[in-house]
């Protein structure tokens, strides 16, 4: 018989004193660390501890008994569930202060470094509907909040189409509104809801048991062409109620002009190995910047907020410090869009990406665009970026590099320190592997100046672009 779990205490009375890292905040009990979410610097609560290790712990307030002056008013009904905008409870201004902060100390802390010079983070200008692109999962059992449950909901209607409540992959919760993307997003997933909800045979999702018919709804949307673009997954064909349900759609957004679906029978949610398949319309979108124009595809990467994507662009070009001759590789190209931006400031630029669409989306931007000096390459990094490749295509004279959260493999480091450039602009999603990536790079670089960009407002998240220079 197994032995009943402990209960972990409730610390009364605690001052939250500080921002922490993943969007939490910090408290001291003793000399215990507690971490806590959904909290501001100056919040009086009792914490109930989830999690109890020898150094540190993790808790949810539970009840405040007093309020920080810093904190705002939460705008959106879903804060503190769904998972995004985690610091809606915190004004902008200070989002901007303790993400800047992120980026100084995980420098220091993890990278042991101090940049020559730290710009001011780039706020963004738009703090609500700056997403591009949002996806949502179909649930057969939604997540009930304590007052649903207390109101007897767990009878009435269980189907769900919103996101994943975090840390629990088989948990979704139905969301109503959305302030993170265009209003006609919440239209047209409600929409598609409500249709499910008044026909037969479109049964949502159980991710336990993967059974069931509407899997996911991704909706992505252009902020400089008005373009629109859908994509429906169905966990198996149903060729009369898969085109009835895409008619629809059709008929009452008008405003669509890219339609697609996909049949993912499989058991994770991932597309981008999967068949696309076009309904209505144009099998992609297109995005503008400084007269270019950039070809979205389904599986297409793209800077999610659009207007802060222009600046973060405009930050790489300035430290890469073009003079128009240069040899300049790009690392993580993704559709090519900093490769082509920056292409008629260089002499030639080569781009790698792993996703081999992602490389035709590149190669179709440089000829949308008439751009004849970018060349592209589609594979693993690390197999790519050989001293034989550098050999074959010339040394740089600048490396761009914009790796996923994960940072760069050691192999891809120490071929960058082989090929040498004079210039190194690291872009990250991840201070903290960014920080890890240029303590390496650092044996022959000087770090020279970084700049912070914000494009996530209300999140923790933040981008930080770094500047380094070989050393004489």
């Amino acid at each position: 018989m197994g032995k009943n779990k402990k209960q972990l205490p409730l610390l009364e009375g605690v001052e939250i004193t500080a921002v922490a890292a993943e969007g939490k905040a910090m408290a001291r009990v003793d000399d215990l660390v507690v971490f806590v979410p959904f909290v501001a610097p100056g919040d009086i609560v009792d914490i109930r501890l989830t999690t109890k290790k020898n150094s540190y712990a993790e808790g949810k307030a539970v009840h405040f008994h007093r309020y920080s002056p810093l904190r705002a008013h939460a705008f959106c009904r879903h804060f503190g569930l769904c998972g995004g905008c985690k610091w809606q409870h915190l004004p902008y201004e200070e989002q901007i202060k303790y993400k800047q902060q992120q980026v100084t100390d995980s420098l220091m802390r993890i990278g042991k470094l101090t940049a020559e010079e730290t710009l001011p983070i780039l706020a963004s200008k738009h703090t609500r509907y700056y997403r591009n692109k949002l996806e949502f999962t179909f649930s057969h059992k939604k997540w009930l909040t304590e007052e649903q449950i207390q109101s007897d909901e767990v009878f009435g209607e269980m189907n769900g189409l919103g996101f994943h409540i975090p840390g629990m992959f088989d948990k979704v919760l139905d969301i109503d509104t959305c302030y993170l993307q265009d209003a006609i997003s919440d239209r047209i997933r409600l929409c598609v809801k409500t249709y499910c909800l008044t026909h037969e045979g479109y049964p949502f999702f159980d991710l336990r048991r993967q059974e069931g018919f509407m899997r996911t709804l991704i909706i992505r949307t252009s902020s400089t062409t008005g373009e629109l673009m859908v994509i429906l997954v169905f966990f198996y064909e149903d060729q009369a109620r898969r085109e009835a349900l895409l008619t629809h759609l059709a008929a009452a957004f008008p405003e669509i002009t890219s339609l697609l679906y996909i049949i993912n029978s499989k058991c994770n949610d991932t597309i981008t190995d999967q068949e696309v398949h076009l309904f209505r319309g144009k099998d992609h979108i297109h995005e503008e910047m400084e007269g270019l124009r950039f070809r979205i595809g389904p599986k297409s990467f793209y800077q999610t907020n659009s207007f802060q994507a222009y600046e973060l662009y405009k930050v790489v070009r300035e430290f890469a410090g073009l003079q128009g001759h240069e040899r300049v590789y790009d690392l993580y190209t993704g559709t090519g869009t900093i490769a082509n931006f920056i292409a008629r400031c260089a002499g030639k630029v080569i781009g790698i990406e792993y996703v081999p669409e992602a490389i035709g989306d590149a190669r179709l931007n440089a000829s949308l665009n008439g751009i004849g000096n970018t060349l592209f390459f589609a594979g693993d990094m690390k197999e790519i970026l050989t001293s034989r490749f550098i050999d074959e295509q010339g040394r740089p004279d600048l490396i761009i590099t914009d790796p996923p959260r994960a940072g760069m493999h050691e192999g891809v480091l120490n071929a960058i320190l082989l090929a040498s450039p004079a210039r190194i602009v690291y872009v990250s999603c991840n201070p903290a592997t960014q920080a890890r990536d240029l303590h390496f790079l650092c044996r022959q670089y000087d770090l020279k100046r970084i700049q912070p960009v914000d494009m996530f407002p209300h999140t923790h998240h933040v981008e930080n672009v770094a500047l380094l220079i070989r050393k004489e």
